[in-house]
């Protein structure tokens, strides 16, 4: 059988690394190389050629190229929004699928990205868990039995290092609640509280984003009502968890013409839209 080749944007990164460590796990997979824009500066000197050493690229366009041979491949990408933007252009150019997992995308910029999917196959998701995606299903179904009565609040903790806020579970998680109670998320959705802000509105969700230490991630969805408070919780143990959900999407993809996915759609959940 052939295997399927990968091709990991930000191998440096903390989820490259971990996504590169775990693919030998898997027999139908071969690890093709790792692009990152630091190799340059880190692995070679002035006087050395440009390009970066055999399995490490600069670009993913210089992947791509250089990896023309391998016809059945996939691009797993966790960057920055910025970097997946061009990433997923040159994905389309060259026909290859993409899995990416770079959050903080504005609406314009997730539309643009689903667009591709007219064109190549497509996995975006801001969480790539089996946990964290059935758990998109519990905190819906737990807003349509508690009811509107309930006020809802978000808490999500990651490590210092994580640039955007809050982070793309929390705006899943909220999302849920906002899809089953049928409000517009970017009107009610209240990003931390300070100073004197009044008293809590109907149907607002609140989203607090902590960043401290290591954490890898953290997410707490709490319905509160008069006389109860559920809280419903994830806590990610290891980033390898993450980027096996990644590698599973990659293999989904592999074989497919075109069209936009996300995690449900790999994991055969049901969706509550």
């Amino acid at each position: 059988m052939e295997k399927t080749g990968i091709i990991v944007c930000g191998s440096k990164g903390r989820m490259g690394g971990a996504i590169i460590s775990v693919i030998p796990d898997y027999d139908n997979l071969l690890f093709i190389g790792g692009v990152d824009s630091s190799y340059m500066q880190d692995e070679t000197s002035e006087t050395e050629s440009k390009k970066a050493p055999a399995g490490k690229f600069l670009t993913l366009k210089e992947a791509l190229h250089l990896t023309a041979g391998i016809k059945n491949k996939v691009i797993i990408d966790f960057t920055s929004k910025s970097a997946s933007l061009i990433h997923i252009e040159e994905a389309a150019l060259y026909n290859v699928p993409i899995v990416i997992g770079s959050t903080g995308f504005s609406e314009s910029e997730l539309k643009a990205v689903e667009n591709y999917g007219k064109h190549i196959p497509v996995v975006l998701s801001g969480n790539m868990s089996l946990g964290i995606n059935v758990l998109l299903n519990i905190v819906h179904d737990a807003s349509k039995y508690l009811g509107a009565n309930y006020d809802c609040e978000i808490i999500e903790m990651h490590h210092k290092k994580k640039k955007d806020a809050p982070s793309g579970t929390a705006k899943m998680l909220a999302g849920a609640v906002a899809k089953q109670r049928n409000i517009d998320l970017a009107e009610k959705a209240v990003y931390g509280r300070c100073g004197d802000v009044g008293e809590r509105e109907k149907d607002e969700i609140g989203i607090f984003s902590v960043r401290a230490g290591d954490i890898i991630g953290e997410h707490k969805v709490i319905f509160a009502g008069n006389e109860e408070v559920i809280e419903i919780s994830h806590k990610a143990i290891s980033r390898n968890n993450f980027a096996r959900g990644a590698i599973k999407a990659a293999a989904w993809l592999s074989g497919k013409n075109k069209g936009f996915y996300d995690m449900r759609d790999v994991l055969g959940l049901n969706k509550y839209e």
